[in-house]
């Protein structure tokens, strides 16, 4: 028999580092989730990931089990840390806060790549190009 999936959850949480508190405890408490079960179970598969913000899909079923899908960590975090800064820039136009070699953007782009919308390397790089510069980031060779 086939179970009935009564809620698709999108959360975002460091890795090792999940607690019952928001978000996670606000966004499975309703569907009556053991908040608990999946902290220990998301804790256990992110250990090595330890601080990174990582996207989680958590699928909810009828029983209230469920099962979850971890993403890579977004292009943003992993720029800040490549480029070593701790935000991006106010304004990405006229102030730069840091650079990151192609070498790295394709680094990302490989990390990235079963989670982007793009059919090739090249536009991947160019993808994580563009999200550095809308951030005050540039690209040297």
């Amino acid at each position: 028999m086939a179970k009935v999936v009564t809620a698709v959850i999108k959360v975002q949480c460091k890795g090792g580092q999940a607690t019952p508190a928001p978000p996670v405890g606000t966004a499975l408490g309703p569907h009556g989730v053991n908040i608990g079960q999946f902290v220990s179970q998301f804790n256990e598969k992110t250990r090595d990931m330890m601080g990174m913000v990582i996207p989680v899909v958590i699928t909810v079923y009828k029983d209230r089990t469920f099962d979850f899908i971890l993403k890579s960590p977004p292009a943003a975090v992993l720029l800040k840390k490549y480029a070593q800064v701790a935000k991006g820039a106010d304004n990405p136009k006229t102030n730069k806060v840091g650079r990151v070699t192609m070498a790295q953007v394709q680094e990302i782009a490989k990390t990235k790549m079963s989670d982007l919308n793009s059919s090739g390397m090249d536009q991947a790089c160019r993808v994580i190009a563009g999200t550095a510069r809308s951030m005050g980031i540039e690209i040297v060779d």
